[in-house]
């Protein structure tokens, strides 16, 4: 159920719309001035708040700006309900960021649909949309709007990529965002020698190539296919007319897009101050982690010895050694070219 503070001064309005929401199911707290609504959004961290602007003690706009300054309370959708509908009172309240200006006097339906519009906005910028093709689409879909996701969909071409097949290099500027429909793909970087150090590994429902895009820079690393691919190839402009769309909705995208900086950052400094043998386990973790089906028992991949050299940061030789060593130990099992963990646990707890 959710939950609704109601800040207002007059008894039977406050009554009257503390009675309406609650026939609507809605859980409300109400308070009589500011002073004490601030003190109950404290203590019951609500949904939503509603509050009049004209109040004795602490009006709304003051109410609002100790809301915006609490980080335990801002971003909650906040909605003025006052009598004053100057222009420039609501362009006060809107630049302060209120999301909604209700006028009295009002209807029940006037003011349970700016409630359920302010908690289905609310819920956009909130959700925690999971990287795969349905939640990007619904994402486009509540931003954009169906006629501009059916026109993004249908403009959108899906190529066909092989293994070891460069999707893009370092130092190239960037012109699309890529999206993996199916298959795999590894981000990586090379030395001046040619040396490579896989920086990431990409899976079905990841998108690749939005850092350079946000930050308007050529590519800091080169991506490859790392098993057969189908990737969607949304254009640049699109990616941009998405992000710039809605401001809120672009910080929790970028957030998405971004959120294997830090385990990037995670990985790098293993294996910049993990043993050999750490940085093996790990790096056979985060395979495990990145690809392993719900469907498996026990995971099982067919990679090049060069190529988890290169995701564990080692010498090919020394990755060599190590799985020769770990299959001894049973904690993986080598045959027709698959390396099947047999022991995650211990692989896991493997000491430096």
């Amino acid at each position: 159920m959710k939950s609704i503070l109601l800040i207002e001064d007059n008894d039977e309005l406050r009554e009257n719309t503390a009675e309406i929401l609650e026939l609507a199911n809605y859980k409300v707290v109400s308070a009589a001035n500011g002073k004490l609504g601030i003190k109950a959004a404290l203590k019951n961290k609500p949904d939503l708040i509603i509050c009049d602007v004209m109040m004795p003690e602490l009006d709304g706009y003051g109410v609002l700006h100790l809301i915006n300054k609490n980080t335990e309370l801002s971003g909650i959708p906040f909605i003025f309900l006052t009598a004053k509908s100057e222009r420039s009172d609501l362009r006060k309240g809107m630049e302060m960021g209120a999301d909604d200006y209700i006028t009295k006097p009002f209807t029940d339906i006037e003011l349970l649909n700016a409630i359920e519009s302010r908690f289905k906005k609310s819920n956009l910028i909130k959700n925690n949309y999971s990287a795969d093709e349905l939640e990007i689409h619904n994402l486009l879909q509540d931003v954009k709007g169906l006629t501009a996701l059916h026109d993004l969909t249908d403009s959108s071409n899906v190529n066909v990529y092989k293994k070891k097949q460069v999707i893009y290099l370092e130092g190239n500027y960037p012109n699309k965002l890529f999206f993996i429909k199916k298959g795999k793909v590894k981000t990586f970087k090379s030395n001046d020698l040619g040396k490579e150090l896989t920086i990431g590994l990409l899976n079905e429902g990841d998108f690749l190539g939005y850092t350079a895009l946000i930050e308007n820079s050529p590519y800091k690393e080169s991506a490859e296919v790392f098993e057969d691919c189908e990737l969607s190839i949304i254009s640049k402009e699109d990616f941009e007319l998405l992000i710039n769309n809605n401001m809120e909705v672009a910080k929790k995208f970028i957030k998405l897009l971004a959120k294997n900086v830090s385990e990037k950052e995670q990985q790098l400094l293993s294996m910049a101050y993990n043993s050999v043998r750490k940085r093996v386990a790990d790096a056979l973790l985060i395979l495990q982690d990145r690809y392993k089906k719900n469907t498996e028992d026990k995971f099982s991949i067919q990679i090049s010895r060069e190529d988890l050299a290169n995701i564990a940061g080692t010498a090919t030789e020394s990755l060599i050694r190590t799985l020769s060593d770990f299959k001894s130990e049973r904690l993986i099992e080598m045959k027709n070219g698959n390396i099947i963990i047999e022991n995650e646990r211990k692989l896991a707890s493997m000491i430096n």
